[in-house]
Parts: structure tokens; C-alpha cells; sequence
């Protein structure tokens, strides 16, 4: 047996080395450093595109019934720009870079603590999977980060539209609505903000995941070029944006200084569609689109990057 073995052998070899070699045994990442790379590219992400975010809160706040007070995505810069300078356009950055980097170092964290639980024994992540990881990792840091975090950055952001504005900073900001409204205060639209975050990372990671599985193939440890990893991931975003913008809305408005006239989750979907019309549920998604495009592609090339030169420093091995 042993010789016909031998025999056999150059026969099989190229089919098993062809399968085997390119293939190993995927690196997994240390959730210790998704959390250091998710931290630093949340950080550099949201300096770069916050204005898109402020752009597309505005335009979700102005309801019909006011009448509107702004035209468009172009008539709201230059109405910001007109009453508080340029730094208007960054009103409420603050409380969204406190958030911001803690938000992604629990969603990166989180997500590379479930992913490396979830693989197979190659180390290969299936999409369907990704989903799973990635909805884990939105409700993780829907309920750890994003939900007071969101709540003071849309209250900020409102609170300019006021005649006589309240809040003098992100410290008096937060002491204020707590003092005022409790802790429960940075706490409103929990509900939609678990099922936006949670969505949204579901279909980023599952998009990113089939983009990566079917770029590498065979090879699970094939490097790829952060041009490639940033048009993904400005495509990842893209899919999230168009999957639940609606939900974005209701967050938002849950969250506003208005926020007391809706009784819950599902009465503020309910007015909305009945005083405002089922288009009002896509109210900034141009501005999103561009922003979330721009933060998805950044964050994900930043943090690959950075995981990157980690591992050459950090030996988790």
C-alpha cells in the first residue's frame, strides 16, 4: 500500500498543494487591536466628513408642517455659513468625536471577538456569518456608544436652529439634558437607534465580507490594496444607506428637542407617514449617502492600515 501510495502521488500533489498552499490558515486580528485601530480611524473619519453629517441632520429636522426652512443640501450650507461662519458647519463635532472613537473601537472589537469565534477551521469568514458578526457588533455599539452619544450630537445640532441657543458646549451640553431630563435623557430613540446600527453594520460587514471573500479566493491572506478596501467599503456604505435610511429618520427625530411629542418608536414612523408623506422617511439621504460612502471607505482602509503596521509592533501570536 505504502508504494502504491507513492505511486500515486505526483498525480495528486498538484490538487492538494493548489487547494492547501495558497490557501493556509487565514491570520485572525486580536480584538485588542481592532479596538486600538477602530478608535484612531473613527477618530480621523469623523474630522473629515462631519459637515456631510451636520447637512444631513438639518434637513431631517425640518419638518413640512413648519414650513421648511431649507431648499436643498446647498441652500442649508449657505444658510449655516450666512448666521455662524463655516464653524457652523461643525456645530456639534464634539460630542460626535467623544463618540466617535469609542464607537468604533467597540464595533470593530466586537465584531473581530465574534469573527474569530464564528470561522471555519481555515479561518475563512462566510458572508452569512459576516452578517450575523456585523449585527452584533451595531447592537453592541448602538447600546454602549452610539444611542447618547447621537442623542446630544442631534440636540446640539437643533438647539442651534433656536432663537436664544442653550447649550454652550458639549460638557454643559450633556450636564444640562441630564439635569433636565435624567439619564434616560441621552437615552431617546434607543429602539430605532438598535435597529439602525444593528442593520447597519449587518449589511456593511456582509457586503464587505463577500467583496473580501471573492477579491482573495483562495488565498485568505492575499493582501489587499487600501484603493480596492476603500472602493468596498464606499460600497458597503452605499448599500447601507439605501437599506435603512428610514430608520436613520425616525432615530433622528426621536432624538431631537421635539422628541416629547412622539409617544414611541412606531408613533413617530406613523406621524411621520401621516403628516409628512412616505417620502419624508428618505429626508437626507443625499447628504448621507455622501458621507456614510466617504466614513465606511475611510474607516475600513484606516483601520486595515492600521492593524497592519500593529501587527508588526504587537505580537499576539
Amino acid at each position: 500500500m505504502s508504494g502504491s501510495s507513492r505511486l500515486m502521488s505526483p498525480f495528486q500533489t498538484p490538487r492538494c498543494l493548489s487547494a492547501a498552499a495558497p490557501a493556509g490558515k487565514a491570520k485572525l486580528t486580536h480584538p485588542g487591536k481592532a479596538i486600538l485601530a477602530g478608535g484612531i480611524a473613527g477618530g480621523i473619519e469623523i474630522c473629515i466628513t462631519f459637515p456631510t453629517e451636520y447637512v444631513k441632520t438639518q434637513l431631517q429636522l425640518d419638518e413640512k408642517a413648519n414650513p421648511p426652512k431649507y431648499r436643498g443640501i446647498v441652500d442649508c450650507v449657505k444658510q449655516t455659513v450666512s448666521s455662524h461662519g463655516v464653524r457652523g458647519l461643525y456645530r456639534g463635532l464634539d460630542s460626535l468625536l467623544y463618540g466617535s472613537i469609542p464607537k468604533a473601537a467597540v464595533r470593530f472589537g466586537m465584531f473581530e471577538f465574534l469573527s474569530n469565534k464564528m470561522r471555519d477551521e481555515s479561518g475563512k469568514l462566510d458572508s452569512k456569518r459576516g452578517f450575523l458578526c456585523g449585527l452584533g457588533a451595531g447592537v453592541a455599539e448602538a447600546v454602549v456608544v452610539v444611542c447618547p452619544m447621537e442623542t446630544v450630537k442631534v440636540k446640539f445640532i437643533h438647539d442651534q436652529t433656536s432663537a436664544n441657543p442653550k447649550y454652550k458646549g458639549f460638557f454643559h451640553g450633556v450636564r444640562e439634558i441630564i439635569r433636565t431630563q435624567g439619564l434616560k435623557g441621552t437615552y431617546q430613540g434607543l429602539t430605532a437607534t438598535v435597529l439602525k446600527q444593528g442593520s447597519n453594520q449587518a449589511i456593511r460587514f456582509y457586503v464587505m465580507t463577500s467583496l473580501r471573500n471573492w477579491y482573495k479566493g483562495d488565498d485568505p491572506n492575499k493582501i489587499i490594496n487600501p484603493v480596492v478596501t476603500g472602493l468596498f467599503g464606499a460600497f458597503a456604505g452605499a448599500a447601507s444607506v439605501f437599506g435603512n435610511t428610514p430608520l436613520d429618520v425616525i432615530k433622528t427625530r426621536m432624538q431631537g428637542l421635539e422628541a416629547h411629542k412622539y409617544k414611541s418608536t412606531m408613533d413617530c414612523a406613523v406621524q411621520i407617514m401621516k403628516h409628512e408623506g412616505p417620502m419624508a422617511f428618505y429626508k437626507g439621504t443625499v447628504p448621507r449617502l455622501g458621507r456614510v460612502c466617504m466614513d465606511v471607505a475611510i474607516v475600513f482602509v484606516i483601520y486595515e492600515e492600521v492593524v497592519k503596521v500593529l501587527n508588526m509592533v504587537w505580537k499576539t501570536d
